[in-house]
């Protein structure tokens, strides 16, 4: 056997090896697993990944100016220096935000191949998929090849890819820092601010593409605090340039005063304060008398700096100014003139600061115009909704008014309370213009659905036999455990030799009492929303409960201080069920042993002689 056909063998051992071990699992356990891990890792919500995008891109964009402050001016030896701490900080906290992307990335790729798995092995039976060496057969590969291209969001990923292309930390901190000879001023210049201008249209684009989404799930608070960040945002990035290019300009003065005057060599070779080996007193001499700041006001300027002479001027750019003093006095530039759209700068002819200076204006403008359009989009939105708020009070309007009569809180003296409920019911509608106000009970505030329970069921419960002895602090305990309940017309609440789990206090409707079903199949149902069951068969009632009516009591005799759970509860003799649509509360058996053990040396049930 040749040596060729023994490298060939070997290597198709070493390619099929991971799907063989693969295949030793079975498929019930390779199943199990393979959900295990996308549930566990992949199984987001959408708008939370949206979210994170969001955030992660924000973030990247606030962080990324701080490479444009890496470098700053000596201005004693007229050299470049470099913030090494700076640069180390910058660093790490874009690889850190860089995470969310290759996270994104990857689950990307993942998402595109499984379904394109899915969909080359669809019609395959199990014992051929098990029987399958690889995952696919190299006949496959090219169909495989062309699924996975089409599967993928290609404009996602694209995207991604090049929000995570190191752009600043190559054109700043490696290329801006390697200039040399006039060259520089011709194109690496032009390159470098090209780049690093172009390096936030990914993640720019990155968030209209992920907040899309997110306007429909977001509060309007959060769009409103969302724009202005974008606001001030923008201004830190073109603050963070204002002082890269004055730093830029500083150095093209310094190149045209040595292209100008030969007498120094070393002039041109280098201006990075690091690699210079020679003595610069006289050069530093030559270009601070060249390339001369503080200007006389009737003299004219040796060098034209334009909108850059503030950042030189006051310091800003020296490396006697702190790293926090630089970021808020150029966010501070920023800001200023963005907010009046570049109007009050005064520029020089210099191409790129010209225009700087419209992508300033352009800026501004876009995003005032961005802020006013979500404005009146703000209101439109608030002006329906108040409008939706407001018919479908006018359609409930009667319902509310029966049911405040209903809870005595329709009189003069109630007034204040009438205004806090209607204003509760536009606050719970202003959240969800869909929510139901069958039971208007829970839209009230925590304090008034106490003072309501006490009002409606203290009596009621001061009433039954065996609470006849009991003490008013034990009877408001009880009241503040009382739930709301809503039963249907014709629901059987109790069904018979059924446990009663539960007592129920009558505020509105008709209960009858059976001692023989009314319908042998009916089941019980849901305590709120539960549908009208069939019409039932014709039977004689033992017993009618109305408003004001208790039943449940064997539970009040089933509570004791010694009982810990929930055990042997008293059976249903009869069948309880709706004649009306009854409104009423309910006391738990879990709530009742509660109330129970807090009030140990006060229960006291009036059982009789």
């Amino acid at each position: 056997m040749s040596l060729q056909r023994c490298v060939d063998n070997l290597t198709k051992i070493i390619s099929d090896a991971p799907g063989k071990l693969a295949q030793c699992l079975p498929s019930k356990v390779k199943e199990l697993l393979r959900m295990k891990w996308e549930r566990t890792h992949l199984d987001l919500p959408a708008s939370f990944w949206n979210k994170m995008i969001v955030i992660s891109c924000l973030i990247a964009i606030s962080l990324d100016p701080l490479f444009l402050y890496i470098p700053f001016i000596d201005e004693g030896k007229k050299c470049l220096g470099m913030d090494k701490k700076l640069k180390n900080v910058a660093l790490i906290l874009r690889f850190l935000t860089d995470i969310t992307f290759l996270v994104d990335i990857g689950y990307q790729i993942y998402e595109g191949v499984q379904n394109s798995y899915k969909e080359i092995n669809q019609g395959k039976a199990q014992w051929e998929l098990d029987w399958q060496a690889t995952l696919i057969r190299r006949d496959e590969i090219v169909p495989f090849a062309v699924i996975l291209a089409r599967e993928l969001k290609w404009c996602s990923l694209v995207t991604d890819i090049l929000s995570v292309f190191p752009m600043p930390q190559l054109l700043v901190v490696k290329l801006f820092f390697k200039m040399k000879g006039p060259g520089y001023l011709e194109w690496r210049a032009t390159i470098i601010n090209f780049f690093l201008l172009c390096q936030y249209l990914p993640r720019i684009y990155r968030i209209i593409l992920s907040s899309t989404e997110l306007t429909r799930t977001i509060r309007i608070w959060v769009k409103a605090l969302f724009n202005f960040f974008l606001y001030i945002l923008a201004g830190h990035v073109l603050g963070a340039f204002w002082y890269f290019f004055s730093i830029q300009r500083e150095i093209s003065c310094w190149y045209q005063a040595c292209q100008n005057n030969i007498t120094y060599e070393g002039c041109k070779t280098t201006l990075y304060c690091h690699d210079r080996n020679t003595s610069t007193e006289d050069i530093t001499t030559f270009l601070d008398e060249y390339c001369k700041i503080n200007v006389p006001y009737n003299d004219t300027e040796p060098f034209e700096y334009g909108i850059f002479l503030d950042s030189l001027k006051s310091g800003n750019a020296g490396n006697n100014s702190t790293f926090p003093n630089k970021l808020a006095y150029s966010f501070w530039w920023g800001l200023r003139n963005l907010s009046n759209f570049g109007t009050n700068l005064t520029t020089s002819n210099y191409a790129w600061e010209n225009l700087f200076t419209i992508l300033i204006s352009i800026t501004g403008l876009l995003l005032f115009i961005y802020l006013i359009g979500n404005v009146q989009t703000f209101i439109q939105m608030r002006t329906t909704q108040s409008e939706e708020i407001r018919k479908k009070i006018e359609l409930k309007k009667g319902d509310i008014d029966e049911w405040m009569k209903k809870y005595h809180i329709d009189d003069e003296k109630n007034d204040e309370k009438k205004d806090e409920i209607m204003k509760n019911i536009n606050k719970k509608l202003e959240e969800d213009k869909d929510a139901e106000l069958e039971i208007l009970f829970n839209v009230l505030p925590g304090y008034m659905k106490k003072h309501l329970k006490h009002l409606l069921c203290f009596k009621t419960l001061s009433q039954v036999d065996l609470l006849q002895l009991m003490d008013d602090s034990v009877l408001k305990m009880m009241c503040d455990c009382l739930k709301p309940v809503t039963y249907a017309v014709d629901h059987i609440i109790f069904p018979k030799e059924h446990p009663i789990d539960r007592m129920l206090l009558i505020i509105e409707g008709t209960v009858l009492t059976y001692s023989i079903t009314p319908i042998p199949s009916l089941t019980p149902g849901e305590e709120k929303d539960s549908g009208a069951a069939p019409s039932p068969s014709p039977s004689m009632a033992t017993k009618q409960l109305g408003k004001g009516g208790v039943y449940g009591e064997e539970l009040l005799t089933w509570a004791s201080p010694e009982k810990t759970g929930i055990d042997n509860l008293p059976s249903s003799n009869e069948y309880v069920k709706c004649h009306t649509k009854v409104e009423g509360f309910v006391l738990s058996a879990q709530d009742l042993l509660k109330v129970v053990s807090k009030s140990k040396k006060l229960w006291k049930l009036n059982v009789g002689p």
